[in-house]
């Protein structure tokens, strides 16, 4: 089963703006869109059923790459939810070295949710051997948090859009600089 996105990063974004911060606006509030996710970017066939403990395994892995994104702005090491380890350990993946390289696939048949997010756990190896999984960030701007793919040269894009969340940023910046001091 092939994604519907030739870079796998792209995928990885996709699936964690599936919660967009600001609103609370929820792409996944119950197993049936999980499943209708899933199989909309052709990680699953048509009519796979996806259950309640699918739904928080994509959950957990969503928000853990979420904070793993977060932390590409910086060279530190992460520290990243135990979720998202559990949500990792969960999935049933195994190696293989069929193919023009070593990679991961789903154990699972391809008809099940836990096949579908264990794609999406492998994208995140295709992405590091694509180059492009330090590229994945997700916006600064506390309020938004939406994931984004650094394109930049030097890659130091810190929001996802420089004339909505940097704006923002930098506004209060200038504003908390301008103000009198307290006192």
């Amino acid at each position: 089963m092939t994604g519907a996105h030739d870079d796998p990063a792209l995928l990885l974004r996709d699936f964690v703006n599936t919660y967009d911060v600001e609103p609370g606006r929820e792409d996944l509030p119950a197993p049936e869109r999980l499943a209708g996710w899933l199989a909309g970017h052709r990680l699953v066939p048509d009519g796979t059923a996806a259950t309640q403990a699918d739904l928080a395994t994509a959950i957990a892995l969503r928000e853990g790459l979420r904070e793993a994104m977060a932390a590409h702005h910086t060279r530190r090491e992460a520290d990243l939810p135990e979720d998202l380890e559990d949500a990792l350990a969960a999935l049933p993946l195994r190696l293989t070295l069929a193919g023009p390289r070593p990679g991961l696939v789903p154990l699972d048949p391809p008809a099940t949710a836990a096949a579908g997010l264990a794609r999406i756990a492998a994208a995140i190896s295709d992405a590091a051997a694509a180059g492009t999984w330090p590229r994945l960030k997700v916006c600064q701007e506390s309020t938004c948090r939406w994931a984004f793919l650094d394109t930049s040269k030097n890659r130091s894009r810190a929001w996802c859009s420089m004339s909505t969340c940097g704006n923002r940023t930098k506004t209060r910046a200038y504003r908390a600089r301008r103000r009198p001091p307290a006192g």
